[in-house]
């Protein structure tokens, strides 16, 4: 049982594996893909709400399963039915490679899921390169049109920003190993305090930490972003811009909560790098026309927010930057549903385009608008809380500086998020075409909007869920489960 839900995806990725390899026609094996992948990712809910009570040492004390990682692989399985759903029937993603499509987003998933219980550095590379590698392949999937192969380029660089932060992420925990003698991570941290402000455990933390800011699009670690939403089709950005993030923070949630609380080198770090991000993301976004590009540079900011809790350095701070990135997940993907849906066949989609929204389609609109509303922290939706639980969190311990940097940058998206309300919400429809739905992107659009209102009006249930289970991640792990 505390394994189970990794067996159905593992189980589930190699049904589709055999799936992809059939005989009968493209179209036939990529709905069949579908169907299993949809399935799976049900299953996969089951599974995570069945092992919740789970509480294991795995794999010789690589691998922990508690409430902590428990939880996250709900909410992991819960964005993979998410993104199944957004996805649809792939408009913009050649007909050839849609069964594979399914394969690697599942296998995605997997690495995702297995990368929040991991307890060793072996494993959390592991974990890492299996959610990392399907992702690049997903991005030059996209349809090729006349004159255009920008899905090309997008994935190039994709692949060569993610080698480089991999290949320096690695050389950063040698640094460590070296240090410390173990792979172990709550070992790690132990016995790195009293050298933690050395040259070399400030220089190996710093570079450990650049494959997690990477994928998180945290300035500088940010380069590929813009470039790589642009260019994959839209429902490939939409998963890269939700999924992975929550993974990120998962991980930098187990090294900052098992850190020294004292350890001012890490909260400096920290700080400048949040409020780079915040800067350069909103900043940014200003000039965007383009709506991926604009939630490309806004993820960079959103990356910048998230660390605001860590700055912190305690359960309050990684609980609330937890909180914080659930919640992003929920409020992007109600902004990428609309996207998927308003493009028309599967190109990107400019600012231009939402025009007469709330005409052409009321359910999109109050869907965009929700999402809009929550990026831009706005009571009563789950932005608005997700904020001021991490300024609360860094303030309690001293930052005033970093909050007061982090109220002037909210003050500054809103600008680029009202332009799209206005755009979808006070523009005619002109000539556009009205926008029609299927049942599953209506059944899509109420449960974001439902999640992103919970998340916002309910709050203490989710938040004391994670506070609580953040409690026993810097125990050692006990000689039992060192024994083969």
């Amino acid at each position: 049982m505390a394994f189970l839900p990794e067996l159905i995806l593992l189980g589930g990725a190699l049904a589709l594996f055999f799936l992809c390899l059939g005989d009968d026609r493209v179209e036939e094996r990529a709905r069949r893909a579908r169907l299993a992948a949809i399935a799976v990712a049900v299953a996969f809910i089951g599974s995570s709400l069945g092992s919740l009570g789970q509480d294991a040492f795995l794999f010789h004390g690589a691998y922990r399963v508690d409430a902590f990682s428990q939880w996250l692989k709900l909410a992991f399985a819960i964005g993979d039915l998410l993104i199944l759903l957004l996805s649809g029937d792939l408009p913009d993603v050649r007909d050839d490679v849609k069964p594979e499509y399914y394969l690697l987003l599942t296998l995605s998933v997997t690495g995702l899921t297995l990368l929040v219980s991991c307890l060793d550095l072996v494993t959390l590379v592991i974990a890492f390169e299996l959610s990392s590698f399907p992702l690049y392949f997903l991005v030059p999937m996209r349809r090729e049109r006349a004159g255009q192969r920008v899905q090309m380029e997008s994935a190039i660089k994709y692949v060569m920003f993610g080698i480089l932060s991999t290949g320096v992420m690695l050389f950063g925990m040698s640094y460590l190993f070296g240090l410390t003698g173990t792979t172990s991570l709550p070992s790690l941290m132990t016995k790195l305090e009293p050298v933690s402000q050395s040259p070399v455990a400030i220089v190996g933390l710093g570079m450990m930490f650049a494959g997690f800011f990477y994928k998180l699009a945290v300035f500088p670690l940010h380069f590929w972003t813009p470039d790589v939403y642009q260019g994959a089709s839209n429902e490939t950005a939409g998963l890269i811009a939700s999924l992975p993030k929550v993974g990120a923070v998962a991980v930098l949630a187990r090294f900052v909560t098992t850190a020294p609380p004292g350890s001012q080198t890490l909260a400096v770090l920290l700080t400048c790098l949040a409020a780079a991000s915040m800067f350069y993301g909103n900043l940014v976004a200003l000039l965007q026309k383009d709506l991926k590009r604009l939630l490309a540079f806004s993820s960079i900011a959103h990356a910048g927010y998230a660390l605001v809790g860590f700055v912190a350095l305690d359960n309050a701070g990684a609980t609330a930057a937890l909180y914080y990135i659930v919640s992003y997940m929920f409020m992007v993907m109600a902004c990428f549903v609309v996207v998927c849906r308003v493009s028309r066949d599967g190109a990107n989609v400019a600012l231009d385009d939402l025009a007469g929204l709330h005409r052409r389609s009321p359910l999109l609109a109050v869907t965009l608008l929700v999402g809009v509303f929550g990026l831009a922290g706005l009571p009563p939706f789950a932005g608005f809380m997700g904020k001021l639980t991490l300024l609360k969190a860094a303030l309690a311990k001293g930052h005033l500086a970093l909050v007061v940097i982090a109220v002037i940058n909210t003050a500054i998206a809103i600008y680029y998020y009202l332009a799209i309300v206005r755009e979808a919400g006070f523009r005619e429809a002109e000539d556009r075409p009205a926008v029609v739905l299927d049942g599953s992107t209506r059944a899509l659009c109420v449960l974001l909007i439902v999640g992103v209102l919970v998340l916002g009006l309910a709050p203490n249930p989710v938040l004391n869920a994670i506070s609580a289970s953040l409690l026993n991640l810097g125990l050692p792990v006990p000689a039992t489960a060192l024994a083969w």
